[in-house]
């Protein structure tokens, strides 16, 4: 019998663009790996790229990559490993062709080939970028032909998995539980720390040297799908089922994670620890995609500018009420009131402050509209010239700017046959990506069945939810996601009978004129909220304090309710 293709050693190295530039380097000398990903590409990102295509068109891609190659290219070659990264962001094909120059330049003979056919701008007449997230066959292609480096556009963050492993074991578009697999280990590595105890709701558990400087994650990837997380021995970081658990509800919502080779089945997902850094994950079920491919719209949506209010000491509600009313005034009189204002008041004061900073609130003043003029010179007159006209103590943090222009993002879908889906090898072949051949529509599995709930008698005590739950939050356009999960059998029935939408919108008084929809996911002993329009109308519109939504789950585990006292 043919033995099995030995497992894929795949690491990432990058959760974003601006992530630790070292990490390229720290990987490849680490350990053994087969491909190494990096993962470049958000929602907010798009836009900086388009915004840098703008200024000079051959731009457009994550001008990091290039630096790190500059440093790792040798390396990676010598050690034979391939890279795969999405830092083509709106011009994959200029920066395989600056990565070619550097090769050569630096005497590396790699084949470096590209992903395209995601750009839909043309489409979208107005729109400064708009791109179909495309799955992991193109990747696949170029691995397939020799390619050393592959470079794409927009691709789901977890085709940076799907493709080499695809090349690897020869998967076919229907081997759904596999592709399911690399998926979820996809969505595991895609942003790099997070999987090894970055951004940790339980990191004061551990050993704060080992949390210093994470190492990044790797997954040894099966034949049969399943995978290992883990990290390079040595480094630091923590790998376990807690922080495995907390990446995999990062950015999702319900049961089906839908993408474009496969949707996988996050309540079939189980996960066991199988040594020290290393989880297993396993059960994985994968379904056929949807029809449609979800394209990603950034457009500009006006100018904004803000103005932020320092109140020290007494009075602070009177003094936050007379300077707004004062600034509205201000504005209201020189006949160019900004389209949109927004006033937040941040208690920061502390009474009887034994510091002028911990004695002091912040009022912060966020202003839109479509020209610049409005949210520029108009503000900036109207705060400065309340100086000596205000409140007692009046200061700013710093006078406002002219403004600048900000951006909206906007999920779209196309049917994925109208998508041309391309590779693009070193010698210049183009070889045309196929989509899978069935699809299935996408609809919300039934709410599976709750554990017993926990006896009605117990005693209880007010406490934070985070003593017994863990919390990960992040943003989807205007929508925000907040995953809770527990660590043990015994706290699971409390938390799924107790954390409804309901209580959930009590402890969040910001979440309550919203739609929240929550999803129970038993496996994880996990629920996952989605709440609709937090966020606006997308990261790059920065509508609240915390515009990608990263603190909304440590603000609910702060907050208090009635927990077991077995469970404390």
């Amino acid at each position: 019998m043919t033995p099995p293709p030995a497992p894929l050693r795949i690491g990432n190295a990058s959760g974003f663009y601006g992530d630790r530039f070292g990490a390229l380097r720290e990987m490849l000398t680490g350990g053994p790996l087969d491909v190494l990903t990096g993962d470049y590409l958000a929602e907010l990102t798009m836009l900086i790229l388009g915004r840098d295509r703008l200024r000079d068109p051959s731009l457009g891609y994550a001008k990091t990559f290039l630096r790190q190659l500059e440093e790792c290219l040798g390396l990676a070659h010598d050690k034979g490993v391939r890279i795969v990264a999405n830092a083509g962001g709106l011009n994959p094909a200029g920066l395989a062709s600056a990565v070619r120059e550097l090769a050569a330049r630096l005497g590396v003979p790699v084949r470096v080939a590209h992903v395209e056919g995601d750009d839909l701008a043309a489409r979208y007449p107005g729109s400064l970028a708009a791109h179909a997230y495309l799955g992991g066959a193109g990747i696949a292609a170029c691995l397939r032909e020799g390619a050393d480096v592959v470079v794409t556009g927009r691709v789901t963050d977890a085709a940076l998995v799907t493709g080499p492993a695809v090349a690897h074991f020869g998967w076919a578009p229907d081997d759904h539980d596999r592709l399911a697999g690399a998926v979820v280990a996809g969505h595991v590595l895609e942003c790099g720390a997070q999987a090894t105890g970055g951004n940790y709701a339980f990191f004061a558990e551990h050993d704060p040297a080992r949390l210093r400087h994470p190492g990044f994650p790797l997954a040894e990837l099966h034949a049969d799908g399943t995978a290992v997380i883990t990290k390079h021995d040595g480094t630091g970081g923590v790998v376990d089922v807690g922080t495995v658990t907390a990446q995999l509800l990062y950015e999702t919502s319900g049961a089906r994670y839908a993408g474009p080779d496969v949707t996988a089945r996050l309540d079939s997902v189980r996960l066991t620890q199988d040594g020290p850094d290393r989880v297993r994950i396993d059960g994985v079920r994968g379904e056929a995609p949807p029809p449609a491919l979800k394209v990603g719209l950034n457009r500009l949506g006006g100018f904004r500018n803000e103005v932020v209010f320092v109140l020290t000491g007494l009075d602070i509600e009177r003094k936050a009420a007379l300077v707004r009313d004062q600034m509205e005034a201000a504005l209201d009189a020189a006949g160019s009131r900004p389209a949109e204002l927004r006033w937040d008041l941040a208690r920061t004061d502390h009474p009887d402050a034994a510091t002028e900073e911990t004695a002091s609130a912040l009022l912060r003043l966020v202003v839109r509209d479509p020209g610049q003029d409005a949210v520029g010179r108009t503000l900036g007159a109207a705060a400065v010239e309340l100086a000596l006209a205000s409140y007692p103590g009046f200061h700013v943090l710093a006078p406002p700017g002219k403004g600048a222009p900000y951006g909206v993002f906007e999920a779209v879908y196309v049917d994925r046959a109208a998508v041309d889906h391309v590779a693009v090898l070193d010698d210049g072949r183009r070889i045309a990506v196929a989509p899978p051949a069935d699809s299935l529509a996408l609809e919300t599995p039934p709410e599976p069945p709750l554990p017993e709930p926990p006896p009605a008698d117990a005693p209880v005590r007010r406490a934070p939810l985070g003593l017994v739950a863990g919390a990960r939050s992040g943003d989807k356009g205007g929508h925000a996601n907040i995953g809770v999960w527990v660590r043990d059998d015994a706290a699971w029935p409390w938390l799924a009978h107790t954390l409804t939408a309901g209580r959930l919108r009590e402890l969040l008084p910001e979440t309550a004129p919203l739609t929240v929809v929550r999803h129970v996911l038993p496996n994880l002993r996990a629920l996952n909220f989605v709440v609709e329009g937090i966020l606006g109308e997308g990261v790059a519109s920065q509508a609240r304090f915390d515009p990608q939504a990263k603190g909304l789950g440590e603000w609910l585990r702060a907050r208090h309710l009635d927990i077991p006292e077995a469970l404390l």
